[in-house]
């Protein structure tokens, strides 16, 4: 007998208790488990009404296919023909499985592009419109400010009818929302990329700085009046900016040896110089009260686009934002102004009113946090000054220096301030706010002037004296004296210290007029003069 479901003969063979119907006991099981009734009558059903029935062991018949040879080849021819067609038709599911993978990557990639390209735009645009803000945020407040935008004739500028406010003091049309943004916004990327940062294989070794000597000396500035007293480096042309006592800037060209541009038109002597890296732009502040905006042209020669005059004492620090469109000067007058770098105005104008009265702290240094949104500034009175850029807010306040703060350096790791005055240098942790190290020399007569960390932060030049080079180290650590130069000016101020490119260099200004070249010989690029 047959199993009812499968019609063949069942190897474990069941009948059931309603129809006598039998059945293969495995398909009859899994047929009740999944619809609870009997396949052939339809009437419920279940395992309990389900009598296995005792048979001996049953042995199937073959086959009447493979009872011969000619049968049983016939069965393979089947058999292979089938898994032929099989096969093929495994082929087509791959084949269409594949196209529409290579259709879906297809699709996924040109969106990738077109999100890219939409992002490229977005950011265009909201370049485009920070632009504009800052250009057009001076002129709705033209009620406010009238002319303090620059009207220059032959490189002048021309006479300021200012709106003035309560007490005589100048309206200024603020920071704005958009500003703060941009600057925000470059913090968080220059933070994200000083995680990342390494120090450069291409900078030189400590054991090069050891055997540093003087390479060359260039006469850049009158005889008449000696002293160079600022220096700035354009890394990306090997160009030195240097600021005399002669009320002149000169600009020379390291590698050839050569002045590139005297710029004149200060009154007296050009206390700061720094480069703009972007737009080749050059801004100098003078003991005459003013800030000067340069232009360089194909020609090599720089124009005057702006003439600042928004301090009423001598300017004596310049300092360029990260994002290369906003600068900050600071001045004995007890202020310090915030420039747009495209029009040349004055955003503001921030005065400290918490020193002790009838005791003016006039600014003598300044310098932007490498992330830009924290400035310090360094007094007259010994202090250092911290301020958010954001709010003109002063957060924290550095004393134990003896005279005036000649001098402000940040490293480049975010954690470390350098300061000078007449007793040395000394170092603060940001995180901590607090002196973790001071130098102090012998020479009380001569004030330390200048102090400069490298580009990578791992070495710190001192200008005084004499000019000495230590190496980073971390809070606790030993910071080495690596070099010490003789200052050869035989004046005994060097005034100004800048390393070069990764250190391979040193330029150093002192009081008379020669800037001076330090590095290790057979490197020399610059002629000797």
């Amino acid at each position: 007998m047959n199993c009812a479901i499968s019609g063949e003969m069942p190897e474990e063979p069941v009948v059931s208790k309603k129809s006598g119907l039998l059945f293969e006991k495995r398909l009859i099981e899994r047929h009740i488990s999944e619809y609870g009734k009997c396949p052939i009558t339809g009437e419920p059903l279940s395992m309990d009404e389900i009598v296995p029935i005792k048979t001996g062991k049953i042995v199937k018949p073959r086959p009447l296919t493979a009872a011969s040879i000619p049968g049983m080849l016939g069965m393979f021819q089947n058999e292979w023909d089938g898994l032929m067609l099989s096969n093929f038709a495994l082929e087509q599911q791959l084949l269409t499985a594949r196209q529409e993978l290579s259709h879906a990557l297809y699709q996924h990639d040109a969106a990738c592009r077109v999100i890219a390209r939409l992002r490229k735009e977005r950011d265009e645009a909201r370049s485009l419109l920070s632009h504009a803000e800052r250009q057009i945020m001076p002129m709705s407040a033209s009620t406010a400010v009238a002319a303090n935008a620059s009207a220059l004739s032959n490189g002048k500028r021309a006479a300021e009818d200012e709106d003035l406010g309560p007490g005589g003091k100048k309206l200024r049309a603020g920071i704005s929302s958009v500003i703060i943004t941009e600057l925000t916004e470059c913090n968080a990327g220059l933070s994200q990329q000083r995680k990342k940062r390494q120090i450069p294989s291409t900078l030189a070794p400590i054991e090069a700085l050891e055997r540093y000597t003087q390479l060359s000396s260039h006469p850049l500035h009158k005889t008449s009046k000696p002293g160079i007293v600022s220096l700035d480096i354009n890394y990306s042309k090997d160009v030195i900016a240097t600021g005399g006592v002669d009320t002149n800037a000169v600009l020379f060209d390291r590698p050839s040896g050569q002045i590139v541009s005297t710029l004149s038109g200060h009154s007296k002597k050009v206390t700061s110089v720094k480069f703009v890296t972007q737009g080749d732009l050059l801004v100098t502040g003078s003991a005459d009260k003013t800030v000067r905006l340069w232009q360089g042209s194909e020609d090599g020669n720089y124009d005057c686009r702006h003439i600042l005059k928004d301090h009423t004492a001598e300017v004596q620090a310049v300092t360029i934002h990260a994002t290369n469109s906003y600068f900050v000067t600071a001045s004995l007058d007890n202020t310090w102004c915030f420039y747009d770098i495209s029009s040349g105005l004055c955003l503001t104008q921030v005065a400290d009113t918490s020193g002790p009265e009838g005791r003016p702290e006039g600014y003598t240094s300044a310098a932007f946090h490498p992330d830009g949104l924290i400035l310090g500034t360094g007094t007259s009175e010994a202090l250092v000054k911290i301020w958010d850029v954001k709010s003109q807010a002063n957060v924290a306040k550095f004393d134990g220096h003896v005279g005036a703060v000649t001098a402000i350096s940040f490293s480049e790791n975010g954690y470390y301030l350098a300061t000078a005055a007449h007793d040395g240098v000394k170092l603060w942790d940001l995180r901590k706010l607090k002196n973790f190290r001071s130098f102090e020399f012998n020479e009380t007569d001569t004030p330390t002037n200048s102090v400069d960390f490298d580009h990578s932060g791992s070495y710190l030049a001192v200008a005084g004296a004499d000019i000495r080079v230590y190496q980073v180290a971390s809070v606790k650590g030993e910071w080495n004296c690596v070099k010490t130069f003789p200052d050869l000016s035989g004046t005994g101020k060097a005034t100004c210290v800048k390393f070069g490119t990764d250190a391979k260099y040193i330029a150093v200004g002192s009081m008379d007029r020669n800037l001076r070249i330090f590095g290790l010989p057979g490197d020399d690029d610059a002629s000797e003069s």
